[in-house]
């Protein structure tokens, strides 16, 4: 790597971790004498944070909660994209199930957790589907909009060679909507965590959201603050490993976004 490849990787750090650590220090010096138990000083927060989350406590409700995440993202991802695929590519098939698709959008997951637990119990079951029920639509709506726009000369440029069955849809229809299908996954991640929450919140004898309501009710409110804490640093850490995948995976697309910006 250059060092003007170092220079513009420590300049996008640099902007990544500035409102960070301008918001921590505001809170900082906002709650430093508080005396509300409600709202405990930073310190005290900061404090309680490797008391609170030892490695017992990481394996017993951290990691549960990543698991079901990982696997209620994964199913909505798979469903997501073939349905996406299937619906983008036939007309009368989008005609038929745009109707129903958009009644479904519009009910909010969270509102489901009580109809999911009556057919899939208190278990993780119940936690994956709630997980995949709300992840699945941006994937799923995402797909449907790449897959329409993708290049109609593309299409009948790779029909003319002979490019047919799996490898268009390897090669010209994924590739050309996967830009699209990101920014649907990207939307996924962030309501998956959310999902995860709640669905831990509701009938859970572990996890993180699990964890933060017990904390809530017994009144153990700097580890209620580290819960949360900890929540918002697992989306960030979520996120980066996300944009480095995205980043991987589409290497070629935003080669050209870059090649196209350089360009007179």
């Amino acid at each position: 790597m250059t060092s003007r490849a170092w220079g513009r990787a420590a300049l996008r750090l640099v902007f990544a971790l500035a409102l960070p650590a301008v918001l921590v220090a505001v809170w900082w010096v906002a709650s430093a004498g508080s005396t509300n138990v409600y709202w405990p000083p930073l310190r005290t927060v900061f404090g309680a944070f490797p008391d609170v989350w030892t490695g017992e406590r990481l394996r017993g409700d951290v990691l549960p909660s990543v698991l079901r995440l990982a696997a209620g993202y994964a199913v909505a991802a798979v469903v997501g994209v073939a349905l996406g695929t299937v619906i983008g590519s036939r007309r009368r098939v989008r005609a038929l199930c745009e109707p129903v698709l958009e009644f479904l959008r519009a009910v909010p997951p969270p509102v489901l957790v009580p109809v999911i637990m009556l057919f899939a119990g208190i278990g993780d079951m119940m936690k994956i589907a709630v997980i995949a029920s709300g992840c699945v639509w941006p994937v799923l709506l995402n797909t449907v909009e790449g897959v329409r726009a993708v290049d109609p000369v593309l299409a009948e440029t790779a029909r003319s060679y002979g490019i047919t069955g799996v490898a268009r849809l390897r090669d010209v229809v994924l590739r050309s909507a996967s830009p699209q299908i990101f920014a649907g996954l990207r939307q996924a991640l962030s309501i998956g965590i959310i999902l995860m929450v709640i669905s831990e919140m509701f009938a859970a004898s572990n996890g993180l959201g699990f964890t933060i309501v017990q904390f809530q009710r017994g009144f153990a409110i700097p580890d209620m603050w580290t819960g949360i804490l900890l929540l918002g640093l697992l989306g960030f850490l979520l996120s980066v490993l996300f944009r480095l995948a995205e980043r991987r995976v589409l290497g070629w697309y935003h080669g050209l976004r870059e090649s196209g910006r350089r360009s007179p």
